[in-house]
């Protein structure tokens, strides 16, 4: 008597995680997660043909651009990482690093975020917290169809006004 076996059918419906990526930008390397597995052949319906696959950059730069479209935050970041930003913007040819005080955790169909945020000094930071964690998840929940689990925030820093002023008195000494 001879038995036959057939393969066990893989669930294309469940997301999937990808080996890490190197982004061909940053040279970093970063994971993507499939959300949305689809099924192969001309008899499926035409948004199901194929599989789209979110990296986690892309949940860490819209998490980073909502945080900041909050009033009170004044910048993201540690203390180091907000040094290093300094002067990255100042290189010619360098860019805003949108991501800087992100650190995201993604899975199969969710997302963690944790944030370290400077807020403005006289802003209450219970509501910027709240306000940054409402926007984030909306965010992040419509644009990439990921559920966010939490949004974790720590404020490291409060931005004083005085703070932007520059010393005249250590001017140049000759015109």
């Amino acid at each position: 008597m001879t038995t036959q076996t057939t393969p066990a059918a893989t669930d294309l419906s469940a997301p999937q995680t990808a080996p890490a990526a190197k982004d061909p930008q940053t040279g970093r390397q970063h994971r993507t997660t499939a959300v949305s597995g689809g099924a192969t052949g001309a008899d499926q319906p035409a948004p199901d043909r194929g599989r789209t696959s979110i990296a986690d950059v892309v949940v860490v730069k819209v998490a980073g651009i909502a945080a900041r479209e909050i009033p009170g935050v004044h910048d993201m970041g540690g203390g180091l990482s907000r040094t290093i930003g300094a002067v990255r913007d100042r290189v010619p040819g360098g860019r805003a690093n949108v991501g800087r005080g992100v650190k995201v955790e993604v899975g199969e169909r969710q997302t963690a975020v944790d944030l370290d945020l400077v807020v403005e000094y006289g802003v209450s930071v219970m509501d910027v917290a709240r306000d940054v964690r409402e926007n984030v998840i909306d965010a992040v929940e419509r644009i990439t169809g990921l559920e966010v689990v939490e949004v974790n925030i720590t404020v490291n820093d409060v931005h004083l006004p005085d703070e932007d002023e520059t010393d005249n008195s250590t001017g140049s000494r000759v015109e």
